[in-house]
């Protein structure tokens, strides 16, 4: 058993009251990694980067962390991508990124995925045309192998004005995946959904199993056969960049060691669900309380 990550990864430099406070190796497949390998799951994060040394600083913290980078792609020539994250006074970021891929993207080795494994996937880099074909193929392939495979779409505003090109795309992965998780901005910018039924609604005709998020008020599951909201708890937040992510990272870590496949998803009932989404509240909650992106380390 295998948790194999696909995603962008950049380097976050956050902001707050106009001052610098935190340097993380970031993007959210990347960050969900991490809070994975510092529990001890075997994951393997399939991206790419420069071989410059913001690269260098993320191959080396990478490694650290126990994630495998050998599904990772170095390039030469190129800058490794960076994201300046801006606070509010919710400690919500607002992004702007600088980009500079070399023509050719992901280049390297790509995984053999089995039933046993999970492909955990999202954001832009799932929809980037560049990326599309290679990430196509191995939705693909994990769907003919029965690989759990988890999407969060982590659609933002900033991409609304692309969202006819897209729309297509997003579809394709709700469709190719075992289990969605979206929050109430990314249901809303994409469907113009208001709740956890209305998101449902919009995609139940292409995947059965969504987990809503609605920020910091409560989480709702539904299923086919399961309906449920779970209140979050109050957080003391310092930030809010990484929380997502590592609320997925709490779901796959559950589902993992529970050893749930496409096949035995419908066996899990409402009470090992809302200990599952708990965990993942939990986590998530953590990371609120400092600038890493990620679970504590000490943990």
């Amino acid at each position: 058993m295998h948790i194999y990550t696909f995603g962008e990864t950049l380097y976050d430099i956050t902001f707050h009251n106009g001052q610098p406070v935190s340097a993380w190796p970031g993007g959210a497949m990347l960050n969900t990694s991490i809070s994975l390998g510092r529990l001890k799951i075997p994951v393997s994060l399939i991206s790419e980067f420069g071989q410059d040394p913001i690269g260098e600083i993320i191959e080396d913290f990478l490694q650290k962390n126990g994630i495998s980078t050998k599904h990772i792609s170095r390039f030469s020539g190129h800058n490794t991508t960076i994201a300046l994250a801006f606070l509010n006074d919710r400690n919500e970021a607002s992004y702007s990124f600088y980009k500079d891929y070399p023509e050719k993207r992901l280049q390297g080795t790509l995984p053999m995925l089995s039933g046993h494994d999970f492909f955990l996937f999202g954001s832009f880099f799932a929809l980037d045309p560049d990326i599309r074909p290679i990430l196509h193929n191995l939705l693909k392939e994990a769907k003919k192998q029965n690989t759990f495979i988890y999407y969060d779409p982590n659609f933002r505003k900033s991409h609304l004005d692309q969202l006819p090109l897209l729309k297509k795309n997003i579809l394709e992965n709700i469709s190719m995946a075992t289990l969605m998780r979206g929050s109430d901005e990314d249901f809303l910018n994409i469907f113009g959904a208001g709740d956890a039924d209305e998101a449902y609604r919009a995609v139940s005709d292409r995947i059965q199993y969504l987990i809503y998020t609605a920020s910091d008020r409560a989480v709702y599951l539904r299923t086919p056969d399961i309906s449920l909201e779970i209140t979050v708890p109050y957080v003391q937040t310092v930030s809010t960049v990484g929380a997502g992510d590592t609320f997925n990272a709490g779901i796959a870590y559950e589902l993992f060691n529970r050893k749930i496949t496409p096949l035995t998803l419908a066996g899990l009932n409402e009470t090992a669900w809302k200990e599952i989404i708990k965990t993942a509240i939990r986590m998530a909650g953590e990371v609120c309380k400092s600038y890493e992106n990620y679970i504590s380390i000490e943990r």
